[in-house]
């Protein structure tokens, strides 16, 4: 789960790289002492992502903004829900609000095609990954909006398993070495914790690949017969892994062969962020009680 200290880490960078100097627009234009009401609307359906780091962005912009009614993360709405009414300070409400809308926009529609990857896959046994293609800076972010679309993760990061790809195979096996030998000889120096994932992209490197002991096997590019032939023959001897070619258009068919993870980059490399609009519905005064032409 995302934790307070990495959604201020860099809500605070986001909101210094939007206003290193203060908003000069809300400083000369609002009063200081104007008070606004605003509605975090939807435009089109989804899936929604991101509340905490909403909170925060208005929080640390001003600690006396106030967030009420806030949507839960992973709930479904429909075009033209409330899903969190801001009030406090104006300067601090518009100051803030880009900064909130462009982090809950592309949470909720990384959380939104994540739902429909995995709705696509219902009644397989078949899970939906993320991968590391994400926004330099925002994985943990969007791999919290990925868990909140129902999908699942694969390793944070570089430090947390180790993964052989094609290019690591290329430099291993190097003057001709035996690819099931220098496995197993990683094997040998991994703690018994640490998991070991092999990608493959031709079906006679599987068996090699189960030799050495691997805990998972990633099936690269292959086609949904060469997926279900893949899975005949690993047999429950690791987890296996279809990556590659994966659309929504096609993840139905894969995940029919069997896999038991579906790897999809296209969650987090190329999402369209979700319609949601920030609209000013009460504006005052806070002294002398009269509207400001603030919408």
């Amino acid at each position: 789960m995302l934790t307070a200290h990495q959604i201020d880490t860099v809500v605070r960078a986001a909101l210094d790289e939007d206003a290193p100097w203060g908003d000069l627009s809300s400083e000369v234009l609002i009063p200081a002492d104007a008070i606004a009401t605003a509605h975090l609307i939807a435009r089109e359906p989804g899936v929604f992502s991101g509340g905490s780091v909403v909170e925060a962005a208005f929080r640390l912009t001003d600690p006396r903004i106030e967030v009420r009614g806030l949507a839960d993360d992973g709930i479904v709405f429909d075009a033209g829900a409330l899903l969190a009414e801001v009030s406090g300070p104006a300067r601090g409400i518009l100051q803030a609000e880009r900064i909130a809308l462009n982090f809950v926009q592309r949470m909720s529609g990384i959380a939104t095609l994540t739902s429909r990857y995995v709705a696509e896959t219902a009644g397989t046994s078949a899970r939906i990954v993320d991968t590391r293609k994400t926004t330099p800076g925002l994985r943990a972010l969007e791999r919290q909006a990925v868990r909140d679309g129902g999908g699942h993760n694969h390793r944070f990061s570089l430090s947390d398993a180790v993964m052989a790809k094609d290019n690591h195979l290329a430099v291993l096996s190097a003057g001709g070495r035996d690819l099931t030998e220098a496995l197993r000889e990683v094997r040998g120096r991994l703690s018994h914790t640490t998991h070991l994932e092999v990608e493959v992209d031709r079906i006679d490197q599987i068996e090699p690949v189960l030799a050495a002991g691997v805990d998972s096997i990633m099936l690269d590019n292959f086609s949904p017969d060469a997926l279900r032939e893949g899975v005949r023959i690993v047999a429950g001897r690791a987890i296996v892994e279809a990556s590659g070619g994966v659309s929504l258009e096609t993840v139905r068919e894969i995940a029919a062969s069997g896999v038991d993870v579906i790897s999809v980059g296209a969650l987090t490399h190329s999402v369209q962020s979700l319609d949601l609009g920030l609209d000013v519905v009460v504006h005052t005064r806070a002294a002398a009680g009269f509207a400001l032409p603030l919408a």
